[in-house]
């Protein structure tokens, strides 16, 4: 699966230290921490995020920020797509992890 190595080794760093499991899904890498799902580097170097669905209207508002599509429909809430650009930074992508980690604690998944 084709996914951006750079955007993926950056995650990685971000989230060292973390119990994280990595998955092809979504078209990229999926980083999955306590097993739920929590970041993912597509093929295009955008970074999808796991957030919380009571913010999604305050995050869509952040620069760069979209609501996913899969296949032509939209994802439901709780899903948010950064364009590449916007996370060129290393502050800018940790604070989009940072969004998935805090939201991650209260998901359900196995990892509760």
């Amino acid at each position: 699966m084709a996914y951006d190595r750079e955007l993926a080794d950056r995650i990685r760093e971000v989230l060292s230290g973390l119990p994280v499991r990595e998955v092809s899904m979504f078209g990229g890498l999926t980083f999955m921490v306590n097993d739920k799902m929590t970041a993912t580097a597509n093929t295009a170097g955008d970074l999808m995020v796991r957030c919380d669905p009571d913010r999604i209207e305050e995050l869509l508002d952040r620069d760069g920020a979209q609501w996913p599509s899969m296949r032509g429909r939209r994802m439901s809430k709780g899903w948010i797509v950064v364009e590449s650009g916007r996370v060129e930074s290393d502050e800018d992508l940790r604070s989009w992890i940072q969004e998935a980690l805090d939201f991650n604690e209260k998901a359900a998944g196995r990892g509760r």
